[in-house]
């Protein structure tokens, strides 16, 4: 992927505890993605939140270690090839029976480039 100003961010936000069969949905929507040909994938573990499933608040803290925190995993790449995965996996929200938010926004890549030589 070059530089690309008309690139699209997609935001997936779920819970850890989320699962597709035995496998963690968040690991599943990393693999998917990257058998898709999308660029990259991160996923970020949040420390604190709630969302539509339940209005009880996950957190961290020192003595009170939820075991469901808040996941969001970022996908950049163009337009019709995020919309084209989203379309590919919006079976598996249905099939975890897992609360989730999908957003998708523009995002301008400056530089993508590999740590190699």
């Amino acid at each position: 992927m070059e530089s690309d100003p008309n690139a699209k961010l997609l935001r997936i936000f779920i819970g850890e505890n989320d699962k597709c069969g035995q496998q963690p949905l968040y690991e599943k929507l990393v693999f998917d993605a990257r058998k898709f040909g999308l660029h990259g994938a991160t996923v970020l573990r949040g420390i604190m939140g709630y969302g539509a499933n339940t209005m009880k608040m996950r957190t961290v803290k020192l003595f009170e270690i939820s075991s469901d925190l808040p996941m969001v995993i970022e996908i950049v790449d163009r337009e019709e090839k995020v919309r084209a995965f989203l379309d590919s996996v919006k079976h598996l929200f249905e099939q975890s029976k897992s609360g989730v938010l999908v957003t998708l926004e523009k995002a301008e890549v400056i530089i993508y480039k590999s740590g190699k030589g």
